[in-house]
């Protein structure tokens, strides 16, 4: 089987075993142009990455109907860049970089979906609002003409075994509850951006409805 091949059966398994609900983002650093055309004619249709520069030349490199999202640490000065760029920013973990991507939307007049990144396990080194902070946030969304909350982001810490990340996907659904509940008026919370590929199970299994899926579809990434 060649490496094409065992990518749409990999991609055409991990859809059998999950839920229709439930949508698959390639997580495409380190990958090729090619590695993302046949992961779309294998029907993903969202692509992430996690750094603005080799996202952009990747972007621009392939002629695709699919949507692009920003799943790495977005620092502030590549905020311009990154609105211009990506279709969803999924990393939004702090309110200085919300005010600064909102300037950068005004600054084109384009509307930008955004998750907020949760830091469910209180790692010091990891980005993301810590959970009793993400509802501040979400009302600073709100108030926000062009960025567009539509639900949480959580990495949850990487551990051997996936069972252990149960609690982080627990708490972060939690957050979602309890911000879902606040019916801020232009907020719509629908996604919920929780595990990986040693993890994305579990993630299902806590009510995710978007697995950021990477090494289980390509195998491991290239030096």
């Amino acid at each position: 089987m060649n490496d094409l091949s065992a990518l749409q059966k990999n991609i055409e398994d991990i859809r059998a075993e999950i839920p229709d609900s439930v949508e698959i983002l390639a997580a495409v650093k380190t990958r090729n142009i090619e590695t993302v055309k046949a992961a779309f004619d294998a029907g993903i249709r969202k692509f992430g990455h996690n750094y603005v520069q080799e996202a952009e030349a990747m972007v621009h490199g392939v002629d695709l109907n699919a949507e692009w999202h920003m799943i790495g640490h977005l620092q502030r000065n590549k905020a311009k860049q990154a609105v211009s760029l990506f279709d969803m920013i999924e990393t939004v973990d702090s309110l200085r970089l919300a005010k600064e991507l909102e300037k950068r939307c005004a600054q084109i007049e384009k509307t930008m979906p955004v998750l907020v990144e949760v830091n469910s396990g209180r790692e010091e080194n990891k980005t993301g609002v810590l959970p009793e902070n993400a509802a501040s946030l979400a009302e600073f969304l709100n108030s926000c003409r062009y960025l567009k909350l539509e639900g949480l982001m959580t990495m949850g810490p990487l551990m051997g075994d996936p069972e252990l990340s149960r609690p982080y996907f627990q708490k972060t659904r939690q957050i979602f509850r309890e911000i879902s509940d606040m019916r801020l008026e232009k907020v719509a919370m629908k996604t919920l951006s929780m595990g990986m590929s040693n993890s994305y199970r579990i993630a299902v299994e806590e009510g995710a409805t978007q697995v950021r899926l990477g090494t289980i579809l390509f195998g491991p990434r290239q030096p």
